[in-house]
C-alpha cells in the first residue's frame, strides 16, 4: 500500500447517476462539506464521460484525481450497461479520459443504503409501524425511473455489509383482479413483467394505461407527473384510483423484500418518486397493503416505513464508500 496523507486524497468527484438525471459534487478537502452540487439531464448528453467534463468544466478549476459513481444497474465489471438509459461505457476508460487516478463504481441503491447507516441527519417522515429492531436489517428501496433496492445487514459491533442487488427486477405477482387485469394489458407489452415495470416512474402510466383502455379511453397515456397532480387535486378519478393502485403494489413489494430480508430495523423509502407526494402517500392504500399478509400480518404491522425526504443522499452514500477505499488502499491507520 502507497501511505499518503489524507488532504491529499482530495478533492473528490461524487456522482449520483440516474436513468433521467446525473447528480454531481465536489468534496475539496475532509473539513469541507459536499459542495457544487448540480444536476444534469441525462437526455442533454452523449455519454457520461461527456456529462462529467461538462460539470467539470464549470465547477473544477483545479484538478480532480479520485471520484465515485452511484448507477442504477449492476456492477459486473469494467463495462457498464446502463439498464434505463443508452448510455454505455468502459469504466477504465472513462478514469483514463478523466485523468483519474481512482474511479469507483457502485449500485445507486448500495449508496443510499450507506448514507442511511451513516447519516445523523436523515430527514423523513414516518408511514405506520413502532421503533426498530436495531440489531436486524434494514430494507433500502425506491421507486424513480427504475426501481432500486438495497438492504444493510448488521454483523459484529458496528458493523454492516451494504447489499448490492437488482430485487427491484423480480417478477410481478398481481394481488387482486384489477392487479391481473393490469398484469394481463402490460404483459402484451413486456415479455417479463417486472416489479420495475409498475413501481417506477413509467410504471405509474403504465398502470393509468390499462386503466384507461379498460374503460374505453381514447387518450391512454398520461406523465407520471400529471397522474399525481391530478391525483393529489382530486380532478380526475383515474388518476387516482391509479395512484393507489401504484401505491398498493409497492406495499406488497415492500412487504415481501421485509420478510424476505427480515428488516425489522425499518424500510427505507428514497428515490424522486414516493417524496413528491409523501402527504398522499401517508393516507394512501400503502400500509394496509404493506401489512396484508396473513398470518405474517402481525410481523409486519411492527415494521416502521420511512419516506426519506434528503435530496442528495445518492451523492453522500457515495462519498462514504469512496473515503472508506482511499482510507483502505492509501494511508496509514
Amino acid at each position: 500500500m502507497h501511505v499518503v496523507k489524507d488532504e491529499s486524497l482530495y478533492p473528490r468527484l461524487l456522482a449520483d447517476i440516474g436513468g433521467t438525471n446525473a447528480r454531481f459534487a465536489l468534496q475539496k478537502s475532509r473539513a469541507s462539506q459536499i459542495e457544487n452540487i448540480e444536476v444534469l439531464s441525462c437526455s442533454d448528453y452523449d455519454s457520461l464521460l461527456a456529462a462529467i467534463l461538462a460539470y467539470l468544466s464549470k465547477n473544477a478549476n483545479f484538478s480532480v484525481k479520485f471520484g465515485a459513481l452511484a448507477l442504477p444497474n449492476p456492477i459486473l465489471g469494467d463495462w457498464i450497461q446502463m439498464t434505463n438509459h443508452h448510455w454505455a461505457f468502459s469504466m477504465e476508460k472513462t478514469r483514463k479520459a478523466l485523468g483519474f487516478d481512482i474511479l469507483l463504481a457502485i449500485n445507486d441503491f448500495t449508496a443510499q443504503a450507506h448514507f442511511i447507516r451513516n447519516s445523523t441527519d436523515l430527514e423523513m417522515v414516518q408511514v405506520g409501524g413502532k421503533s426498530c429492531d436495531i440489531h436486524s436489517a434494514k430494507l433500502v428501496l425506491g421507486p424513480g425511473t427504475g426501481l432500486g433496492l438495497s438492504a444493510i445487514i448488521p454483523f459484529g459491533k458496528d458493523s454492516y455489509t451494504a447489499l448490492a442487488s437488482e430485487g427491484g427486477h423480480v417478477s410481478f405477482t398481481p394481488f387482486d383482479d384489477i392487479e391481473l387485469m393490469i398484469f394481463k394489458y402490460a404483459k402484451q407489452k413486456f415479455t417479463h413483467l417486472s416489479a420495475e415495470r409498475l413501481i417506477s416512474g413509467a410504471g405509474l402510466s403504465l398502470i393509468y394505461e390499462a386503466l384507461a383502455h379498460k374503460e374505453g379511453k381514447k387518450e391512454l397515456k398520461m406523465s407520471p407527473e400529471l397522474i399525481s397532480s391530478k391525483a393529489m387535486d382530486k380532478s380526475c378519478s383515474l388518476c387516482s384510483l391509479s395512484l393507489d393502485i401504484f401505491c398498493a403494489i409497492l406495499g406488497t413489494f415492500c412487504a415481501d423484500a421485509a420478510l424476505t430480508l427480515g428488516a425489522r430495523g425499518g424500510v427505507y423509502i428514497c428515490g424522486g418518486i414516493v417524496p413528491s407526494f409523501v402527504e398522499y402517500f401517508k393516507n394512501s392504500t400503502f400500509r394496509s397493503r404493506f401489512e396484508n399478509k396473513g398470518r405474517m400480518s402481525s410481523y409486519l404491522s411492527d415494521i416502521p416505513v420511512y419516506v426519506v425526504l434528503s435530496k442528495y443522499s445518492g451523492i453522500h452514500g457515495v462519498s462514504v464508500v469512496l473515503d472508506k477505499y482511499l482510507k483502505d488502499n492509501f494511508t496509514s491507520h
